[in-house]
C-alpha cells in the first residue's frame, strides 16, 4: 500500500501540467529561492490577471517567449518592462501595452502609429529596407533617448532578420500630433509615420524615459513569413520564469 501512494505520488508530480521548478538565483545574481513555471502557464498566469480585451494571449505568449530569449542571453539592461505593439489591431484601437513584469500589472495602453505604406486604418505589409517608409516587424531592444527630428525620440535596435536595419533607417519612438483620439475625429483612422512606431503627445516623456536602455519591444503582425522565419518565435527552448519575471530554463 506505501509503495503504490508512493507511485501515485510520483505520477501526480511528473504528469502536473504546470511543471514547477525551484532554483536558487534572480536575474541580478542574487541567490534567492522562488517558484518556476512554465512560460505557458506563467503567460496564461498573467494573461487573466492583466485581463484585458485587446491583449491577445497568443500574442502576449510569444511576447514573453522573445523577452526570456532575450533576458537569458543578459540582452535586457531594463527588465522591468516589456511592451507589445499588436498590429493585427486597428490604428483606432490603443494597441502598444506596457507591462511591468516586476509587478505583473499592465501599466499603459496606447495608440501608436504605422507606416505610410504599411497600411491605412489596418496594417499588412512590412519592410526591413532603407527608405521603404513601413514598419518592421519582431523583437527590439530600446536604445537611448536623444534629441532630433522630432525632439526627445529613443532608439530602438532591431534583434531579427527582421528589423535589424532599425538604427539605420532612423526607426525610432517618438511623439507625433497625428498620434491622437482627436485626429482620428477628424480624419477617421491615425496618422502614419515614415516607419516609426510613433505614439500620442500625452504622457510621452513619462513613456520613454521608463523604457530607455534596454527594455523588450516587440511589433506583431500574424505574417507567415516573419512567423516561421524567426528565430527567436521558433526557439526550442524549455524556459521557465517565477512571479518576478526572472527567466531560467529547463536543461
Amino acid at each position: 500500500m506505501i509503495l503504490m501512494k508512493t507511485f501515485l505520488l510520483f505520477v501526480l508530480v511528473t504528469f502536473s501540467p504546470t511543471k514547477i521548478i525551484t532554483l536558487a538565483v534572480d536575474s541580478n545574481n542574487i541567490e534567492t529561492e522562488d517558484s518556476f513555471i512554465s512560460l505557458n502557464q506563467y503567460t496564461l498566469d498573467l494573461f487573466r490577471e492583466i485581463n484585458d480585451q485587446h491583449l491577445s494571449l497568443e500574442v502576449l505568449e510569444i511576447a514573453v517567449k522573445g523577452y526570456s530569449e532575450l533576458s537569458l542571453k543578459n540582452e535586457l539592461r531594463n527588465k522591468k518592462f516589456l511592451t507589445i505593439v499588436d498590429m493585427s489591431l486597428s490604428a483606432n484601437t490603443e494597441r502598444m501595452f506596457i507591462i511591468d513584469m516586476e509587478e505583473r500589472i499592465l501599466i499603459e495602453k496606447k495608440l501608436v502609429a504605422h507606416g505610410i505604406k504599411t497600411g491605412d486604418e489596418f496594417a499588412s505589409q512590412f519592410s526591413n529596407d532603407k527608405s521603404s517608409h513601413k514598419s518592421s516587424l519582431g523583437f527590439f531592444i530600446t536604445g537611448e533617448l536623444y534629441n532630433g527630428r522630432h525632439v526627445l525620440s529613443m532608439k530602438l535596435d532591431g534583434q531579427e532578420y527582421s528589423n535589424d536595419n532599425a538604427r539605420s533607417r532612423g526607426v525610432v519612438v517618438h511623439s507625433a500630433d497625428y498620434v491622437s483620439c482627436e485626429y482620428i475625429a477628424s480624419n477617421g483612422r491615425l496618422g502614419r509615420s515614415f516607419g516609426c512606431p510613433a505614439i500620442e503627445k500625452e504622457g510621452y516623456e513619462e513613456t520613454v524615459n521608463k523604457l530607455q536602455g534596454g527594455s523588450c519591444y516587440f511589433i506583431y503582425y500574424p505574417s507567415r513569413s516573419y512567423l516561421s522565419r524567426s528565430r527567436i518565435v521558433n526557439s526550442d527552448k524549455e524556459f521557465v520564469l517565477n512571479k518576478s519575471g526572472n527567466v531560467s530554463i529547463v536543461k
